[in-house]
């Protein structure tokens, strides 16, 4: 056996003992996929992949995406031995209180992990995001002889990732899309949690994924080296379709639990890991890494650093034949927004009537989307009734052109996951949009975005009971407020036009995703010459309308419901009591800011508050107090017309002004 095969074995023998040894410290994790999959992971981070450990950031770099995020230790001993900044004592922390070796890959934790994975399928549709994100950069930045954006996603999938419906949207999406420079390797162990896979998974992966319109391959044994690396480099040639890569792996391997359930998410045991040691002929010390291998794989960071000085050249080159270009494409892979684009933002007049919240919401977007230009996203094909196209820009074809509007298809779950590979290649602002009742789909990807702070913005219409006829199954009740729950996600349910331009000036410079709710129905224009509407709104809540001397009671809301406290707050007036009005459109905003403007907005002084909300009145008693009323829906819709849905359920002004009083009793 020549000598570069048996170093080969020996650095794939480290990193799945490496693997297993971590599980076995933490007595908690997943031996059996690190052992079975080390070669897939192996070929792809020493023969084929662009990356620089000492800078995983570059921008130039290949992406990688271990969707089976149980099977992190693989991925840690990876990246160890590649020359990542992670120690072996965090190797030897796998699983532990502030580690960097979480059970499974967290973004921006672990240096090398590009994605949070571990909701199995999201892996597989973030990758998706990532290669749509390069092929949108490159069509916009790349000039002839200066193809500057130019990098491959490749990723491990698993039959879990194959089961969920995540993936399946957004395979068929890349396909369509033809995005060819997406490429897995599908790590087919044959063996899930319960057992074989044929308990219920009989399916022909491969002809279901040609069927899509990818190119699927098979490697000959996920022993074979040479020809995974082959099967990979045919995967590359191929720019008109995305590419699976069947790998026969086999769970366990080496391991006396090879090809068994019992060796997925348990540490194998003193006997199973002495008999594994044997197997290999490894020593019994744990965490051993033998010189050669060390050596060998350390090699890569030469060869990253290498890999990027020759792309910063190229860059340089670009830079000196399309300066503008340059500067623009750096401050994008910053994350800045051009300057002076807050200009473009659009001011409503009152004078022009009523007008829905999703209508303004269609008006700011095209207003800003020429001096934003990284702003790219779609519906869920629902862009008619969402106002999420982008004018005059094009869609995202598999032929080419600078397209921005993407039709995902009725596809919310996957749109959420791909939305969020984008956002997390960086260089592009990605937003979505359905109906707001439909974020249930969108909800794992939600929380992963909140999760990891990516830089998203999901537009949901049609926000309340107002939806009218289609009934109880399109009209949310819960969704607003369960939202609210979720942590690092921000909430944006302006009340008018005026509002809902402050809200995408907000979702555009804040951190991490946000969520903009928008109603169907119309609604009056706010005055803004009547008070400071962009700089309340970025305060999270703000004294919409306020009464002569102190109020005797608060009126709190957001959205529609503000303009049905503004109708009440005048009648209250002429019944002798002084109400103030407090629109609310960000209850994480407004909790951010200091006690003593949250004080004056709500003064604790004034127990007599009221809420006004269509939807869920849980959470409400947050703001109201132990003295205050709500109105709001905590019951499914109807179907009916939108304005006689709403008085039904007692979203009327007489029914305000009713319980207002008795609140102020």
């Amino acid at each position: 056996m020549p000598d570069s095969k048996k170093l080969d074995e020996l650095c794939l023998t480290t990193i799945r003992m490496l693997a297993v040894d971590m599980v076995e410290a933490a007595n908690s994790g997943h031996p059996g996929m690190p052992l079975g999959a080390a070669p897939l992971a192996y070929v792809l981070y020493k023969r084929i992949m662009h990356y620089n450990p000492k800078n995983p950031a570059w921008p130039g770099r290949d992406r990688f995406i271990l969707s089976p995020g149980h099977g992190s230790a693989l991925q840690y001993a990876v990246l160890h031995m590649c020359g990542f900044d992670l120690p072996m004592e965090q190797l030897k922390n796998f699983r532990q209180w502030g580690s960097l070796t979480a059970g499974h890959p967290e973004y921006g934790h672990c240096p090398g992990v590009e994605a949070t994975t571990g909701p199995l399928g999201h892996g597989v549709a973030m990758g998706v995001g990532f290669a749509l994100a390069e092929r949108y950069l490159a069509n916009e930045f790349n000039r002839p002889g200066h193809d500057i954006v130019d990098h491959y996603t490749y990723g491990i999938v698993s039959d879990g990732d194959m089961m969920e419906g995540v993936a399946s949207e957004a395979a068929s999406l890349a396909a369509a899309l033809k995005l060819g420079k997406l490429i897995y390797l599908y790590d087919d162990n044959k063996i899930t949690i319960e057992g074989s896979t044929d308990l219920a998974f009989t399916e022909d992966v491969g002809k279901r994924f040609t069927a899509y319109g990818w190119q699927v391959l098979e490697a000959e044994s996920s022993e074979n080296l040479d020809d995974i690396q082959a099967k990979v480099v045919i995967a590359q040639a191929e720019t008109g379709k995305p590419s699976l890569i069947m790998c026969r792996t086999h769970i366990g391997y080496g391991s006396p639990k090879q090809d068994s359930e019992k060796a997925h998410g348990e540490p194998l045991g003193a006997e199973a890991m002495a008999a594994t040691r044997a197997a290999f002929g490894w020593p019994e010390d744990a965490f051993h890494i033998p010189a050669e291998a060390a050596g060998e794989m350390g090699g890569q960071v030469k060869t990253g650093v290498g890999l990027e000085r020759a792309w910063q050249e190229k860059m340089d080159a670009y830079a000196k034949a399309h300066p503008e270009l340059a500067a623009k494409l750096k401050a994008r892979l910053a994350g800045e927004l051009p300057q002076g684009w807050e200009e473009s933002l659009p001011v409503f007049d009152p004078a022009d009537g009523k007008m829905a919240t999703r209508g303004a919401s269609g008006a700011v977007l095209n207003a800003i989307a020429p001096a934003v230009t990284g702003l790219v996203g779609g519906s869920a094909d629902l862009a008619p009734s969402n106002k999420t196209m982008i004018a005059g820009s094009g869609d995202m074809r598999p032929e080419g052109g600078l397209g921005r509007n993407i039709h995902f298809g009725v596809r919310e779950h996957g749109m959420g996951a791909v939305i969020n590979g984008m956002g997390l290649h960086g260089g592009v602002i990605p937003y979505a949009g359905t109906f707001f009742v439909f974020s249930d789909f969108c909800r794992p990807a939600l929380r992963l975005a909140a999760l990891m702070q990516i830089h998203n913005i999901w537009v949901f219409t049609h926000d309340s009971v107002a939806v009218g006829e289609d009934g109880p199954t399109h009209q949310p009740i819960e969704q607003l407020m369960s939202l609210r729950l979720m942590p690092g996600l921000t909430l944006l349910r302006p009340a008018d036009a005026n509002e809902t331009a402050a809200a995408w000036r907000i979702a555009l410079t804040r951190k991490g995703p946000s969520c903009l709710l928008f109603s169907r129905q119309g609604l009056p224009i706010l005055d803004p010459k009547a008070c400071d509407i962009a700089g309340g709104v970025a305060k999270g809540a703000y004294v919409l309308s306020d009464c002569e001397g102190s109020p005797d009671i608060l009126l709190l809301g957001s959205g529609a419901e503000v303009h049905l406290a503004l109708a009440a707050q005048k009648e209250l007036k002429a019944k002798g009591k002084a109400a103030r009005v407090v629109s609310m459109p960000s209850w994480e905003i407004f909790s951010e800011q200091d006690q003593s403007y949250q004080d004056s907005v709500i003064p604790p002084a004034v127990k007599a508050r009221l809420s006004i909300e269509a939807g869920a009145t849980l959470g409400w008693e947050r703001y109201v107090g132990d003295k205050g009323c709500s109105i709001g829906i905590d019951r499914f819709g109807a179907s009916a017309p939108g304005a006689l849905v709403l008085e039904k359920l007692g979203l009327n002004l007489d029914n305000v002004v009713a319980k207002a009083m008795e609140c102020l009793k």
